[in-house]
């Protein structure tokens, strides 16, 4: 059914897509009830329509929504509600409405919901935090002009707001070599996605600078996203014969995991082991867990800055690379 005024409607996206209408609002309001294939096919159908819902068209007629979304593994790791509240302080004074979306896991794939919310034109932009964007997404949300912000993570077509992770692991391994200390182990996060993540560049720099020392190899250990996977994956480090004399972990969490481990076998931290973590949270400080400090709230206002000045005409793409810095505590 077309309509007088040639906008493109809904049924015009299902008859295409080989749909039903329900479908395809499914597909733009609850992505997660459709299948992948069906979900793919009703997206590239609304890309090559044009289609924009009736509701929201008279929206993106306007400057703007006053509304962004911010998509982030909220539950799965603290650190990145740090990073919201860096978001809505300047949010609020600028009375932009702020949209929050979780997902479950940094190192897993995309959501559904961020590859329909280009449809949508309920937003004037959108920040993604810890997550790779999947090429299809990529495209999806520059072919619909949508201003996008990536935090904590590599994107091509979009502008981003990083810490440099490989510098961070070479830090903490300068660190606990200035320490004396000469054989390494690492808690690594289990990797799902096939990206180089935040977790792959940590190690990467703290392993080769300790090959560059000329300490050797560094044992890893990897676990799921917990404290007791932490603790039992540590547990594997320290009771080999050539014992690691120092540990590092992906994040503070972790590493309070590699701390029960060794207070399990009655070893003394850091006489016995040293362990060492990332992220400088609340389980640091109250651990006096030595670590390596990221500027959270930093980087969400200025993630917030950047997507702004894209909202308002801005079309460079930009690169915001903070510092991190070794916070020596009671561990090493």
């Amino acid at each position: 059914m077309a309509r007088d005024d040639g906008r493109v409607t809904i049924y015009e996206v299902a008859d295409r897509a080989g749909v039903s209408i329900s479908t395809v609002s499914n597909v733009l309001n609850k992505p997660d009830r459709v299948s992948l294939d069906t979900r793919t096919r009703v997206l590239a159908a609304a890309d090559a329509l044009g289609f924009v819902p009736k509701a929201h068209a008279a929206t993106l007629a306007r400057r703007g929504t006053g509304r962004i979304a911010v998509m982030a593994p909220f539950t799965a790791y603290a650190s990145y509600l740090r990073r919201l509240a860096g978001i809505l302080a300047p949010a609020a004074q600028d009375d932009l409405d702020v949209v929050v979306l979780d997902h479950e896991s940094a190192a897993v794939a995309s959501s559904p919901a961020l590859a329909s919310m280009p449809v949508h034109g309920r937003l004037d932009g959108v920040i993604v935090m810890g997550l790779g964007l999947e090429p299809g997404i990529s495209q999806r949300l520059r072919e619909r002009r949508l201003p996008t912000v990536v935090v904590d993570a590599d994107s091509d077509d979009f502008s981003r707001v990083l810490i440099d992770d490989s510098a961070g692991g070479r830090l903490a391994a300068e660190h606990l070599l200035g320490r004396g200390y000469q054989r390494f182990g690492y808690l690594l996060e289990r990797q799902i996605a096939d990206y180089e993540s935040q977790a792959i560049k940590r190690l990467n720099g703290f392993r080769s600078t300790v090959r560059a020392a000329s300490a050797g190899d560094v044992m890893v250990a990897t676990c799921e996203n917990s404290v007791s996977a932490a603790r039992s994956a540590a547990a594997e480090l320290l009771d080999r014969p050539d014992r690691p004399a120092a540990v590092m972990a992906h994040h503070d969490l972790l590493a309070v995991g590699a701390l029960l481990a060794a207070r399990d076998r009655g070893l003394r931290v850091p006489q016995d082991v040293a362990i060492m973590g990332f992220d400088d949270g609340e389980a640091a400080e109250a651990a006096d867990l030595s670590t390596v400090r990221q500027p959270f709230e930093q980087s969400g206002g200025a993630a917030l800055a950047v997507l702004l000045g894209l909202v308002n005409g801005n079309s460079l793409r930009s690169t915001t690379m903070l510092d991190v810095a070794v916070v020596p505590r009671a561990t090493t």
